[in-house]
């Protein structure tokens, strides 16, 4: 790192969507393939490792390189083809997900999965391979891709597809952007007759019926997820309230074309017409501490008792992560963990049990917590099973870092011993020995493999690479 040619003029610190991690880095943004190989060239000459980062969206790690280089690609943001007949698309990796349901709603269609925030990036959502609210149905993201090309370290360019070059396909998409960088992508979207959903919203008591009501109304719905208030204790641990939600099917909507226009679908920048949603971050910060957030859960879980059945258009549905721009600074400036885990359905209940008494006897409870339900996919490194998700966003402070990485890798045996999986988009505690374990070492031998053959001088690295996999 004290090599002349070095620009130090593209030394950037880089932080992650929790704020609870910071890495400087020499940061390069092409805006067209052959750029990414030129970057590779200096990289190997300059004995550099690459990170890839899309809209820094993760909670972790993912998207820092410690003193090394980060290839930023949102400015290869490009829409390069779209069929509205056959809802084919395909564009370049820095592509939001935002731009592309605004291209292609009007005409009729949605993406497939999408994440709760609008703002990540086609290349991260397939590098981390996304699931939505509706993964029991449709899967992750990358079950819809038909196609991608890539630019290899090693300088090749290849296209996969899950007939083409399907080791590559179904270890990319989920790799960590690790084996190669995404140059575009094409993908099948779903048709739409509404820019309307019908949602049900109905409250659960405790996490026993929680569950049970996210496994039986799955199947009747085209999108459920869970609100799991974790600060809630004895009788209602666990206790929640549900959105479950139904597309409208062809002439159910007497304005389609009105309810299929971006503005319909634009979240409002005031509260009442008139309060910026910029400035409401700061007044939630002084309720992010464990009595303001018990109380404000309490409030919301009685306010929910009240079960409501309305319409919503898709944007205020699924990114609700929007709804109040930079959320994540009320938490303070030692910003959260995202801990996220998958478990089977049999096992659920008692390791979450568990791990919701033991956050809340500690001190150290979630202020937020969100259910899913899942299914199995193909890829390589998946983090899906025949069951449920649970994600806990806990506050950092300067005096609970220590305890509450303790903790959080105590959770790590609990969802072990009950079978599950982890997610690497999110948690940042996870060590390699519990990745080795829930990935299982013939598939930590095969991801190894294909990055020898993809990138024999280990270029492509990150934080989260060297955390979970060594060195």
């Amino acid at each position: 790192m004290t090599t002349p040619s070095l620009p130090y003029e593209k030394l950037t610190n880089l932080g992650n969507f929790g704020h609870s991690l910071q890495a400087a880095a020499y940061l390069y943004q092409p805006s067209a393939p052959e750029q990414i190989g030129e970057i590779f060239q200096f990289a190997r000459k300059n004995g550099l490792s690459i990170t890839l980062r899309g809209a820094g969206r993760s909670y972790n790690d993912a998207a820092l390189n410690s003193g090394g280089i980060v290839m930023d690609l949102q400015g290869m943001n490009r829409i390069l083809a779209w069929n509205p007949e056959t809802g084919v698309i395909t564009a370049e990796p820095g592509v939001t997900l935002q731009k592309l349901w605004q291209h292609i709603l009007p005409d009729g269609w949605w993406p497939p999965v999408v994440s709760g925030t609008m703002y990540t990036t086609l290349g991260g959502c397939l590098g981390m391979n996304i699931h939505g609210k509706n993964n029991y149905k449709m899967g992750t993201i990358g079950e819809h891709v038909l196609q991608f090309t890539a630019t290899l370290p090693t300088g090749a360019e290849i296209t996969c597809s899950p007939t083409k070059n399907g080791d590559l396909f179904y270890s990319m998409i989920s790799g960590m952007g690790m084996l190669g960088v995404f140059t575009s992508i094409t993908l099948q979207m779903k048709k739409m007759h509404s820019g309307l959903l019908n949602v049900h919203a109905f409250a659960v008591p405790n996490l026993s019926a929680h569950l049970q009501a996210i496994l039986q109304t799955a199947p009747e719905n085209d999108y459920t997820v869970g609100w799991l208030d974790s600060t809630a204790t004895g009788k209602g641990l666990g206790r929640g309230q549900l959105h479950t939600a139904r597309y409208i099917h062809e002439g159910e909507d007497p304005e389609p074309r009105k309810t299929m226009q971006v503005q319909y679908q634009t979240l409002p920048a005031t509260m009442f017409g008139v309060f910026p949603k910029s400035s409401i971050h700061y007044f939630m910060a002084p309720f992010m501490i464990n009595p303001g957030v018990w109380l404000v859960n309490t409030a919301k879980y009685v306010a929910s008792l009240r079960e409501g059945h309305y319409r919503q258009p898709h944007a205020a549905f699924h990114f609700l992560l929007d709804y109040v721009p930079n959320w994540e600074k009320a938490y303070g400036k030692q910003g959260l963990i995202q801990y996220q885990s998958f478990l089977p359905k049999e096992t659920a209940e008692d390791a979450w049990r568990e791990i919701l008494a033991t956050s809340n006897r500690r001190g150290m409870p979630s202020y937020l917590g969100v259910t899913k339900r899942h299914r199995p996919d193909k890829f390589l490194l998946s983090h899906a099973l025949d069951g449920f998700s649970l994600a806990l966003d806990f506050k950092i402070s300067a005096g609970n870092r220590s305890a509450l990485r303790e903790m959080l890798q105590h959770f790590d045996e609990i969802v072990l011993a009950a079978g599950g999986r982890f997610y690497f988009a999110k948690n940042s505690e996870t060590s390699p020995q519990t990745a080795l374990r829930f990935l299982g070492a013939e598939t930590v031998e095969r991801f190894k493999a294909l990055k020898r053959r993809t990138d024999p001088h280990n270029l492509l690295e990150s934080d989260l690479f060297r955390r979970v996999f060594g060195e």
